[in-house]
C-alpha cells in the first residue's frame, strides 16, 4: 500500500507519538509510508523559515526530540503558517486524517489521494477548539479508526457512526516493563504534570493533598511539562522531572505505590497503559481507556473531577495487604502484554487494507 498519515504539525503529544508508532510499523512491513504536516511552531522565525514560508518550499529534517527522528519514515514537513495543498500530498491507496483541521483538509482531496479514514484519538469538544467544526469532520464520510471504547461509544452516540473500528493503543514492552515487584517501604504516589486544565493535574495535586493529612508521609513524583508551581495543595513536596528523557519515564512509573489519571476528558491516555506496564496500580477518572483497564483488574475507578474521591482512591490502594497490592501489581503487568503494540499494529494495517479492497 501506499500511504500518506496528514499531521498538524510534529509536536511531542501522545497522539503524534502513536502517528509516529504506526507509520514506522508499516513500513517496516512493507508499505510506502509519507508523513505531510507543518513543522511545530517555534518561538521565533528563522530568517530561513522566513523564506521558506513565502517560497513554500518543504522544510528542514525534523528535530532531534521529534518522534519522528531517526524513524527512517518519509516527513514531509512544510513551514509552520503554510497551509496544506493538495498537491502536497501525493497519490496514494491510503490517507489517513489524524486531528479535526487535517480531517477538514483530507475531505478537500480528490480520489487520486487514495481512500480517506480518520485516526480519531481525542473528542476535541473542549474549551479553546471550534466545536462545531470538530463535529463536523467526525459525521464527515471518512473511515473512523478510534483509539477507545469510549471513543467508539461517542461515535455511534453521538454522530451515528456505527462503522468506527476500535484500534486501541499499544505499549513499548521494551520501554516499560517490570518483574514482580514489592510495594515501596515509603508510599509513593506519582501522576503527570500538564498545563492543560482537561488534563486534570490540578485535581490530582489536591488529591495528594488530602490524602497527606491522612498519611503525612506520602511522597509524590510527577514528570511532564511544567513549571510545577508550589501552592498550598503542593509547597514544594512533588519532586517533578521536566520532560525527562524517554528511558528515564521508566523509571518514574516504577518508583511509585500508586499511578494517578484525573484527566477530565481523554481519548486514550498512554500513561494507564505506561505504568501498568511497570507494575504500578492505577486510581483514574472515567476518562478514556481508564474505564475497560480497571475492569480488567489494573486499579480503582473514581468519580471524575473529584479530588476527595481521588484521596479516598489513594488511601484504598495504600491500604491494601503487600500481597493484595502485589497480585493488582502483577495484573497490570498482565494486562499492559495483552495491549502490545504489535497486535495494535496488525488491526491498524488490516482496517487499511480492507479500505482498498
Amino acid at each position: 500500500m501506499r500511504i500518506t498519515f496528514v499531521i498538524p504539525n510534529d509536536n511531542l503529544s501522545g497522539g503524534i507519538k502513536v502517528v509516529a508508532i504506526y507509520a514506522r510499523a508499516l513500513l517496516d512491513r512493507g508499505h510506502e509510508v509519507l508523513v505531510v504536516g507543518n513543522q511545530r511552531p517555534a518561538k521565533r522565525m528563522s530568517r530561513l523559515d522566513r523564506l521558506m514560508l513565502r517560497f513554500g518550499n518543504i522544510a528542514r529534517e525534523p528535530a532531534p526530540d521529534s518522534h519522528f527522528h531517526a524513524s527512517g519514515v518519509a516527513l514531509r514537513l512544510l513551514p509552520p503558517a503554510r497551509p496544506l495543498r493538495a498537491s502536497d500530498i501525493p497519490d496514494a491507496d491510503v490517507v489517513i486524517a489524524t486531528w479535526w483541521t487535517t480531517a477538514e483538509f483530507v475531505l478537500t482531496l480528490p480520489p487520486s489521494k487514495g481512500s480517506k479514514a480518520y485516526l480519531v484519538q481525542h473528542h476535541e469538544v473542549h474549551p479553546g477548539q471550534p466545536v462545531e467544526r470538530v463535529r463536523a469532520t467526525l459525521r464527515a464520510p471518512m473511515q473512523k479508526i478510534v483509539v477507545s471504547e469510549w471513543l467508539q461509544g461517542i461515535m455511534a452516540r453521538e454522530y451515528g457512526d456505527t462503522a468506527a473500528v476500535l484500534v486501541p493503543n499499544g505499549v513499548d514492552g521494551s520501554q516499560f516493563f517490570a518483574a514482580s515487584r514489592w510495594r515501596n517501604a515509603i508510599p509513593t504516589v506519582g501522576y503527570l504534570h500538564h498545563p492543560v486544565p482537561y488534563k486534570g493535574a490540578d485535581i490530582a495535586i489536591e488529591a495528594i493533598a488530602i490524602a497527606r493529612r491522612k498519611r503525612p508521609d506520602l511522597r509524590s513524583i510527577a514528570f511532564g511539562r511544567g513549571p510545577l508551581a508550589n501552592g498550598p495543595a503542593d509547597p514544594g513536596l512533588t519532586k517533578f522531572f521536566f520532560r525527562p528523557e524517554q528511558q528515564a519515564i521508566r523509571d518514574i512509573y516504577a518508583a511509585c505505590d500508586v499511578w494517578l489519571f484525573a484527566s477530565r476528558l481523554e481519548g486514550y491516555g498512554l500513561p494507564l497503559l505506561e505504568a501498568a506496564a511497570c507494575g504500578t496500580p492505577l486510581v483514574a477518572t472515567p476518562a478514556g481507556a481508564a474505564p475497560e483497564l480497571i475492569a480488567s483488574g489494573a486499579g480503582i475507578l473514581v468519580e471524575g473531577d473529584n479530588p476527595t474521591a481521588m484521596a479516598e482512591g489513594i488511601d484504598e490502594m495504600l491500604s491494601k495487604s503487600p500481597e493484595e497490592w502485589g497480585r493488582m501489581s502483577a495484573r497490570c503487568i498482565e494486562i499492559a502484554r495483552e495491549h502490545s503494540w504489535s497486535r495494535s499494529e496488525s488491526l491498524f494495517e488490516a482496517v487499511l487494507l480492507g479500505l482498498i479492497r
